[in-house]
Protein backbone atom coordinates (compact mmCIF):
# COMPACT_ATOMS: atom_id res chain seq x y z
CA UNK A 1 0.00 0.00 0.00
CA UNK A 2 2.69 2.54 0.90
CA UNK A 3 4.24 1.67 -2.75
CA UNK A 4 0.71 2.31 -4.17
CA UNK A 5 0.91 6.01 -2.03
CA UNK A 6 4.49 6.58 -3.45
CA UNK A 7 3.07 6.40 -7.08
CA UNK A 8 -0.26 8.31 -6.72
CA UNK A 9 2.04 11.35 -5.32
CA UNK A 10 3.55 11.31 -8.17
CA UNK A 11 0.25 12.71 -10.04
CA UNK A 12 0.20 16.01 -7.21
CA UNK A 13 -1.00 18.98 -9.30
CA UNK A 14 -1.97 17.44 -12.39
CA UNK A 15 -4.81 15.44 -12.07
CA UNK A 16 -7.73 17.69 -10.96
CA UNK A 17 -10.46 17.36 -10.25
CA UNK A 18 -9.79 13.52 -10.36
CA UNK A 19 -8.11 11.90 -7.13
CA UNK A 20 -4.79 10.71 -6.85
CA UNK A 21 -4.45 7.18 -7.59
CA UNK A 22 -1.62 4.36 -7.28
CA UNK A 23 -1.72 0.91 -7.92
CA UNK A 24 0.25 -2.02 -7.63
CA UNK A 25 -0.40 -5.78 -8.96
CA UNK A 26 1.28 -8.42 -6.82
CA UNK A 27 1.91 -12.10 -7.64
CA UNK A 28 3.37 -14.68 -5.33
CA UNK A 29 4.95 -11.70 -2.98
CA UNK A 30 5.88 -10.19 -6.02
CA UNK A 31 5.21 -6.93 -7.80
CA UNK A 32 4.45 -7.71 -11.06
CA UNK A 33 2.89 -4.35 -12.12
CA UNK A 34 2.08 -0.64 -11.32
CA UNK A 35 1.14 2.79 -12.48
CA UNK A 36 -0.76 6.09 -10.97
CA UNK A 37 -3.06 8.26 -12.89
CA UNK A 38 -1.15 10.84 -14.23
CA UNK A 39 -3.98 13.44 -15.78
CA UNK A 40 -7.69 13.47 -16.28
CA UNK A 41 -9.37 12.01 -19.13
CA UNK A 42 -6.79 9.58 -19.13
CA UNK A 43 -6.41 6.33 -17.48
CA UNK A 44 -7.00 5.42 -14.14
CA UNK A 45 -4.35 4.03 -11.61
CA UNK A 46 -5.82 0.09 -12.22
CA UNK A 47 -5.97 0.27 -16.30
CA UNK A 48 -2.08 1.82 -16.53
CA UNK A 49 -1.20 -1.09 -14.15
CA UNK A 50 -3.17 -3.92 -16.24
CA UNK A 51 -2.46 -2.42 -19.65
CA UNK A 52 1.58 -3.57 -18.50
CA UNK A 53 0.72 -7.22 -18.02
CA UNK A 54 1.02 -9.22 -21.02
CA UNK A 55 0.07 -12.64 -19.73
CA UNK A 56 -3.44 -12.18 -18.62
CA UNK A 57 -3.33 -15.58 -17.39
CA UNK A 58 -1.21 -14.65 -14.38
CA UNK A 59 -3.74 -12.51 -12.96
CA UNK A 60 -6.04 -14.84 -12.03
CA UNK A 61 -3.77 -15.50 -9.37
CA UNK A 62 -2.74 -11.89 -8.32
CA UNK A 63 -3.92 -9.60 -6.15
CA UNK A 64 -4.39 -5.56 -7.31
CA UNK A 65 -3.67 -2.83 -4.49
CA UNK A 66 -4.93 0.88 -4.98
CA UNK A 67 -4.88 3.45 -2.48
CA UNK A 68 -8.43 4.30 -3.06
CA UNK A 69 -11.80 2.33 -3.93
CA UNK A 70 -11.73 1.43 -7.72
CA UNK A 71 -14.30 3.87 -9.41
CA UNK A 72 -17.94 2.26 -10.86
CA UNK A 73 -19.46 5.07 -12.78
CA UNK A 74 -18.82 5.77 -16.39
CA UNK A 75 -16.67 9.38 -16.94
CA UNK A 76 -14.10 10.49 -19.70
CA UNK A 77 -13.27 6.61 -19.33
CA UNK A 78 -15.10 3.37 -18.06
CA UNK A 79 -15.19 1.97 -14.68
CA UNK A 80 -12.23 0.36 -13.42
CA UNK A 81 -14.47 -1.92 -11.50
CA UNK A 82 -15.53 -3.49 -14.55
CA UNK A 83 -11.92 -3.79 -15.81
CA UNK A 84 -10.69 -6.04 -12.67
CA UNK A 85 -13.88 -8.23 -12.83
CA UNK A 86 -13.24 -8.67 -16.39
CA UNK A 87 -9.39 -9.94 -15.78
CA UNK A 88 -10.32 -11.98 -12.99
CA UNK A 89 -8.40 -10.70 -10.30
CA UNK A 90 -9.74 -12.61 -7.08
CA UNK A 91 -8.51 -10.54 -4.54
CA UNK A 92 -8.59 -6.41 -4.18
CA UNK A 93 -6.72 -4.53 -1.42
CA UNK A 94 -8.04 -1.19 -0.73
CA UNK A 95 -6.95 1.63 1.61
CA UNK A 96 -10.08 3.84 2.08
CA UNK A 97 -13.12 4.00 0.27
CA UNK A 98 -13.92 6.96 -2.15
CA UNK A 99 -16.26 8.79 0.02
CA UNK A 100 -18.12 11.31 -3.28
CA UNK A 101 -21.42 10.49 -4.05
CA UNK A 102 -19.96 8.72 -7.33
CA UNK A 103 -18.49 5.92 -5.43
CA UNK A 104 -19.21 5.47 -1.36
CA UNK A 105 -18.98 1.80 -1.49
CA UNK A 106 -20.33 1.16 -4.51
CA UNK A 107 -17.20 -0.18 -5.89
CA UNK A 108 -16.28 -2.36 -3.21
CA UNK A 109 -20.31 -4.02 -3.39
CA UNK A 110 -19.94 -4.37 -7.22
CA UNK A 111 -16.42 -6.17 -7.12
CA UNK A 112 -17.92 -8.22 -3.91
CA UNK A 113 -20.79 -9.19 -5.89
CA UNK A 114 -18.99 -10.99 -8.84
CA UNK A 115 -17.01 -12.90 -6.42
CA UNK A 116 -14.12 -10.52 -5.60
CA UNK A 117 -12.55 -10.86 -2.31
CA UNK A 118 -12.56 -7.51 -1.16
CA UNK A 119 -10.22 -6.11 1.74
CA UNK A 120 -10.27 -2.10 2.79
CA UNK A 121 -9.00 0.43 5.18
CA UNK A 122 -5.09 -0.76 5.09
CA UNK A 123 -2.91 2.61 5.95
CA UNK A 124 -6.84 4.05 6.03
CA UNK A 125 -5.68 7.65 7.28
CA UNK A 126 -2.60 8.12 5.33
CA UNK A 127 -4.95 7.31 2.76
CA UNK A 128 -7.34 9.70 3.15
CA UNK A 129 -5.08 12.31 3.77
CA UNK A 130 -3.30 12.21 0.30
CA UNK A 131 -6.60 12.82 -0.95
CA UNK A 132 -7.27 15.42 1.42
CA UNK A 133 -7.81 18.04 -1.61
CA UNK A 134 -10.80 15.64 -3.27
CA UNK A 135 -12.19 14.93 -0.13
CA UNK A 136 -12.59 18.40 1.28
CA UNK A 137 -14.04 19.29 -1.78
CA UNK A 138 -16.50 16.39 -2.59
CA UNK A 139 -17.68 15.96 1.33
CA UNK A 140 -17.05 19.77 2.43
CA UNK A 141 -18.48 21.46 -0.59
CA UNK A 142 -15.46 23.99 -0.56
CA UNK A 143 -11.21 23.80 -1.67
CA UNK A 144 -8.95 22.21 1.14
CA UNK A 145 -7.40 25.61 2.21
CA UNK A 146 -3.62 26.17 2.99
CA UNK A 147 -2.77 29.44 4.26
CA UNK A 148 1.03 30.42 3.97
CA UNK A 149 3.11 33.35 5.05
CA UNK A 150 6.69 33.94 5.80
CA UNK A 151 7.90 36.01 9.20
CA UNK A 152 11.07 37.58 10.66
CA UNK A 153 12.47 36.33 13.86
CA UNK A 154 10.72 39.03 15.91
CA UNK A 155 7.39 37.95 14.36
CA UNK A 156 6.69 40.55 11.83
CA UNK A 157 4.63 39.76 8.66
CA UNK A 158 6.13 42.83 6.74
CA UNK A 159 7.65 45.82 7.21
CA UNK A 160 5.18 49.39 6.91
CA UNK A 161 4.39 50.64 4.17
CA UNK A 162 5.78 53.50 4.52
CA UNK A 163 9.36 51.59 4.95
CA UNK A 164 9.24 50.30 1.30
CA UNK A 165 10.78 51.61 -1.28
CA UNK A 166 9.82 49.42 -4.31
CA UNK A 167 6.46 47.94 -5.73
CA UNK A 168 7.68 44.91 -5.78
CA UNK A 169 7.83 42.31 -3.17
CA UNK A 170 9.79 42.62 0.20
CA UNK A 171 11.29 39.11 0.84
CA UNK A 172 11.92 38.17 4.20
CA UNK A 173 12.28 34.36 3.56
CA UNK A 174 15.50 33.08 2.23
CA UNK A 175 15.63 31.86 -1.90
CA UNK A 176 15.10 28.24 -0.73
CA UNK A 177 12.32 28.45 0.92
CA UNK A 178 10.88 30.78 -2.00
CA UNK A 179 11.46 27.45 -4.27
CA UNK A 180 9.72 25.14 -2.19
CA UNK A 181 6.82 27.34 -1.97
CA UNK A 182 6.91 27.73 -5.51
CA UNK A 183 6.84 24.02 -5.47
CA UNK A 184 3.35 23.89 -3.35
CA UNK A 185 2.39 26.80 -6.10
CA UNK A 186 2.54 23.73 -8.41
CA UNK A 187 0.24 20.96 -6.39
CA UNK A 188 -2.72 23.65 -5.66
CA UNK A 189 -5.37 24.57 -8.44
CA UNK A 190 -5.19 28.13 -6.94
CA UNK A 191 -3.68 31.04 -5.36
CA UNK A 192 -5.16 34.21 -3.33
CA UNK A 193 -4.49 37.16 -2.59
CA UNK A 194 -6.21 40.91 -1.52
CA UNK A 195 -5.89 43.63 -3.89
CA UNK A 196 -4.00 45.49 -1.61
CA UNK A 197 -1.10 43.39 -2.07
CA UNK A 198 -1.34 43.09 -5.29
CA UNK A 199 -1.17 46.29 -6.09
CA UNK A 200 1.64 47.42 -3.67
CA UNK A 201 3.76 43.87 -4.57
CA UNK A 202 2.54 43.62 -8.50
CA UNK A 203 3.09 39.60 -7.86
CA UNK A 204 3.00 37.01 -10.73
CA UNK A 205 1.93 34.55 -8.61
CA UNK A 206 3.20 31.79 -10.96
CA UNK A 207 5.35 28.56 -9.83
CA UNK A 208 8.52 30.15 -11.47
CA UNK A 209 11.01 27.76 -10.16
CA UNK A 210 9.17 24.31 -10.99
CA UNK A 211 7.68 22.74 -14.31
CA UNK A 212 3.89 22.35 -14.10
CA UNK A 213 0.89 24.42 -14.12
CA UNK A 214 0.25 27.75 -12.85
CA UNK A 215 -2.12 27.93 -10.28
CA UNK A 216 -5.33 30.09 -11.07
CA UNK A 217 -4.83 33.23 -9.72
CA UNK A 218 -7.90 34.87 -7.52
CA UNK A 219 -7.72 38.32 -6.30
CA UNK A 220 -10.17 39.80 -3.40
CA UNK A 221 -11.27 43.18 -5.02
CA UNK A 222 -14.77 44.42 -3.72
CA UNK A 223 -14.28 48.16 -4.70
CA UNK A 224 -12.71 47.37 -7.83
CA UNK A 225 -9.36 49.02 -7.01
CA UNK A 226 -7.24 46.89 -8.90
CA UNK A 227 -4.32 48.47 -11.19
CA UNK A 228 -5.10 47.55 -14.58
CA UNK A 229 -0.92 47.71 -15.12
CA UNK A 230 -0.49 44.26 -12.70
CA UNK A 231 1.75 41.71 -14.46
CA UNK A 232 -1.34 39.29 -13.42
CA UNK A 233 -3.53 41.43 -15.67
CA UNK A 234 -1.37 41.67 -18.29
CA UNK A 235 -0.26 37.58 -19.28
CA UNK A 236 -1.98 34.52 -20.47
CA UNK A 237 -1.97 32.79 -17.14
CA UNK A 238 -5.73 32.87 -15.78
CA UNK A 239 -6.56 35.46 -13.01
CA UNK A 240 -10.55 35.61 -10.87
CA UNK A 241 -11.23 38.97 -9.59
CA UNK A 242 -13.90 38.84 -7.28
CA UNK A 243 -15.47 41.98 -6.90
CA UNK A 244 -19.04 43.38 -5.52
CA UNK A 245 -20.24 45.17 -8.59
CA UNK A 246 -20.06 44.22 -11.91
CA UNK A 247 -19.00 40.90 -14.32
CA UNK A 248 -16.43 40.73 -16.96
CA UNK A 249 -14.79 38.10 -19.08
CA UNK A 250 -11.32 39.81 -20.89
CA UNK A 251 -8.57 37.82 -22.15
CA UNK A 252 -8.55 34.81 -19.47
CA UNK A 253 -9.51 37.63 -16.82
CA UNK A 254 -12.73 36.95 -14.97
CA UNK A 255 -14.16 39.58 -12.69
CA UNK A 256 -17.03 37.99 -10.52
CA UNK A 257 -19.69 39.58 -8.34
CA UNK A 258 -19.83 37.85 -4.15
CA UNK A 259 -21.54 38.69 -1.77
CA UNK A 260 -18.74 40.63 0.42
CA UNK A 261 -21.04 40.40 3.82
CA UNK A 262 -20.14 36.90 4.07
CA UNK A 263 -17.10 37.46 1.67
CA UNK A 264 -15.18 34.30 2.81
CA UNK A 265 -17.85 31.82 2.48
CA UNK A 266 -19.60 33.47 -0.76
CA UNK A 267 -15.68 33.12 -1.75
CA UNK A 268 -15.55 29.42 -1.48
CA UNK A 269 -18.93 28.31 -2.35
CA UNK A 270 -18.50 30.48 -5.68
CA UNK A 271 -15.10 27.89 -5.84
CA UNK A 272 -16.50 25.43 -5.36
CA UNK A 273 -19.23 26.13 -8.03
CA UNK A 274 -16.01 26.73 -10.85
CA UNK A 275 -14.64 23.20 -9.44
CA UNK A 276 -11.52 24.53 -7.79
CA UNK A 277 -10.44 21.21 -5.42
CA UNK A 278 -7.65 23.54 -3.65
CA UNK A 279 -6.05 27.36 -2.57
CA UNK A 280 -3.30 28.75 -0.98
CA UNK A 281 -3.73 32.09 0.78
CA UNK A 282 -0.98 34.31 0.47
CA UNK A 283 -1.89 37.52 1.37
CA UNK A 284 -2.08 40.09 2.85
CA UNK A 285 -2.84 40.06 6.63
CA UNK A 286 -6.12 41.05 6.23
CA UNK A 287 -7.23 38.43 3.69
CA UNK A 288 -5.48 36.03 6.01
CA UNK A 289 -7.25 37.13 8.76
CA UNK A 290 -10.57 36.72 7.33
CA UNK A 291 -9.95 33.09 6.61
CA UNK A 292 -8.60 32.20 10.32
CA UNK A 293 -11.80 34.27 12.08
CA UNK A 294 -13.89 32.37 10.24
CA UNK A 295 -12.50 28.93 10.83
CA UNK A 296 -12.52 28.01 6.81
CA UNK A 297 -9.06 27.00 6.23
CA UNK A 298 -7.32 23.41 6.49
CA UNK A 299 -3.18 24.07 7.14
CA UNK A 300 -1.03 26.59 7.94
CA UNK A 301 2.11 26.69 6.68
CA UNK A 302 4.95 29.55 8.18
CA UNK A 303 8.48 30.43 6.99
CA UNK A 304 9.92 31.48 9.66
CA UNK A 305 13.54 33.47 8.62
CA UNK A 306 16.67 35.03 10.84
CA UNK A 307 15.75 38.56 9.62
CA UNK A 308 14.90 40.69 11.97
CA UNK A 309 12.76 43.72 11.34
CA UNK A 310 12.17 46.07 14.69
CA UNK A 311 9.23 46.87 13.36
CA UNK A 312 6.06 46.12 10.75
CA UNK A 313 3.29 44.71 10.23
CA UNK A 314 2.86 41.68 13.23
CA UNK A 315 1.69 38.21 12.06
CA UNK A 316 -1.39 37.02 12.02
CA UNK A 317 -1.80 35.16 15.41
CA UNK A 318 -4.12 31.25 15.71
CA UNK A 319 -4.39 28.27 17.37
CA UNK A 320 -3.16 25.24 15.54
CA UNK A 321 -1.74 22.37 16.17
CA UNK A 322 1.85 21.94 15.15
CA UNK A 323 1.84 18.97 12.44
CA UNK A 324 5.67 19.07 11.03
CA UNK A 325 8.47 21.68 12.16
CA UNK A 326 12.19 21.16 10.02
CA UNK A 327 14.90 23.51 8.84
CA UNK A 328 15.06 24.43 5.49
CA UNK A 329 18.72 26.65 5.24
CA UNK A 330 18.64 29.65 7.17
CA UNK A 331 15.14 29.13 7.45
CA UNK A 332 12.54 27.45 9.65
CA UNK A 333 9.69 25.74 7.98
CA UNK A 334 6.52 25.16 10.13
CA UNK A 335 3.52 23.44 9.02
CA UNK A 336 -0.20 23.68 11.36
CA UNK A 337 -3.32 22.04 10.67
CA UNK A 338 -6.52 23.17 11.78
CA UNK A 339 -9.16 21.11 13.94
CA UNK A 340 -10.96 20.63 10.96
CA UNK A 341 -11.20 17.11 10.18
CA UNK A 342 -10.62 15.59 6.58
CA UNK A 343 -13.83 12.98 7.18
Amino acid sequence: MLRCIELAEKGIGKTYPNPLVGCVIVNENKIISEGWHKKAGENHAEINALLKIKNVEILERSTLYVNLEPCCHFGKTGPCVNKIIEMKIPKVVIGCLDYSKKNNGEGVKILKKNGVEVKVNILKEVCINLNKRFFTYELKKRPYIIIKWAESFDGYFSPTKENRTENRPYWISSLKSRKLAHLWRSHEESILIGVQTANDDNPKLTNRYYKGNNPIRIILDPNNRINKKLEILNDNNKTIIFTKSKELNLKNKFWIKINYKSSIKSLTNKLYKLGVQSLIVEGGKKTIEGFLNKNIFDEIRVFKSKKILLNGIKSPKFKCSLKKEYKLGEDLVRIYSSNNKII
